[in-house]
């Protein structure tokens, strides 16, 4: 009996294996012309599949539109500079404040003033493709026309719901709830515009509250951003208590909040030692990381926020420097988030 040679049995080889090929490629066409929704839906690579809990929020106040120069002497309008730069953040999810929706003194002041509602205009590309979902709510009107709050959205919004928040006639202001669809998981945003005077924004917290409470499941994600004109951080201990949210500045940086434990500690034991009652924890020094957004320029006070519930935050920063204070009196906010396995 002869044995083949090494290199007879190695093209043997390679002759089976391309048969073989033939025959798997066969038999998955086959299958395809078989089942046409196997062509119409390909599977989703787990790495695709995992890109799609994984989301860029950001928050920003727009002031409108229109800014004053550096001079002070006039007002510019900035809509169709800034719509550009929003699309450059590349975020899935848009928190905005103070949207046109109508001003027609503007349309009237200013050459290619936008035809339609700031929050449509903005979630079009500078090519005019729209590239987001939008919802609007309204807070204040006037005679020349209204402004509020407005979510664009990469994902399906399947739910919406505006509430005026409004603490005296002076200053009107709104809540905007949106739910939105993300890897069939149904997230919960609330764009968030808060009052100047401090008893006003107690109050809207507490009805922000009331409506979480009553809308939110506690075990369905949950996002509130927006400008919350709380300068002095007075609201966050109670927000984050009661919903179950952290700020994404403070889950960045977690060692904060083991610093607020220690300073707790040391509290507790001076008072020990000198057996006086401890004081209020709201006279401690806050560990917070919120960013300083206001003024844009020289940004100093901490206005904006976004806070979290049920994902994990890989990344948060605020947007500074000129070409950002050209555009707003405030600075963009912006986070990336990941979706929770178990959320």
């Amino acid at each position: 009996m002869k044995f083949p040679t090494p290199r007879k049995a190695a093209q043997a080889k390679a002759s089976r294996l391309r048969e073989t090929a033939r025959g798997t490629r066969s038999a998955a066409q086959v299958q395809r012309r078989a089942s046409p929704a196997a062509k119409a839906a390909p599977a989703v690579a787990p790495a695709a599949a995992g890109a799609e809990r994984r989301l860029r929020v950001s928050t920003y106040n727009i002031h409108k539109g229109v800014l004053r120069d550096f001079t002070g002497l006039r007002r510019v309008a900035r809509i169709h500079e800034l719509r550009a730069r929003l699309h450059e953040l590349d975020s899935d999810l848009i928190f905005l404040q103070e949207v046109q929706g109508q001003h027609q003194r503007y349309a009237r002041r200013f050459a290619q003033w936008p035809t339609e509602s700031q929050e449509l205009f903005l979630s079009k590309s500078p090519t005019a493709q729209q590239a987001f979902q939008t919802a609007y709510g309204r807070n204040a009107s006037y005679l020349h026309g209204h402004h509020g709050n407005a979510l664009l959205s990469r994902f399906p919004i399947v739910g919406l719901e505006n509430r005026d928040v409004s603490d005296h006639a002076l200053e009107k202001r709104g809540v905007l709830h949106c739910t939105v669809d993300v890897a069939g998981r149904q997230v919960h945003c609330f764009v968030v515009h808060f009052g100047l005077l401090a008893a006003s924004r107690e109050r809207q917290l507490d009805a922000l509250l009331e409506w979480i409470d009553a809308a939110v499941p506690g075990d369905q994600p949950l996002i509130v951003a927006g400008d919350f004109n709380d300068w002095r951080n007075t609201l966050s201990q109670r927000l984050c208590a009661r919903a179950g949210v952290v700020e994404v500045f403070d889950a960045v940086h977690p060692r904060m909040e083991s610093l607020q434990r220690a300073a707790y500690f040391v509290r507790d034991r001076l008072a020990e030692v000198a057996a006086l009652e401890p004081p209020p924890m709201s006279r401690l020094p806050r560990m917070v990381r919120t960013a300083r957004t206001y003024p844009a320029l020289v940004p100093w006070f901490r206005m904006d926020r976004i806070y979290q519930r049920g994902f994990r935050v890989t990344a948060a920063r605020v947007l500074r420097g000129l070409e950002w204070a050209r555009l707003s009196d405030h600075s963009p906010l912006v986070a990336d988030l990941e979706l929770s396995e178990d959320a």
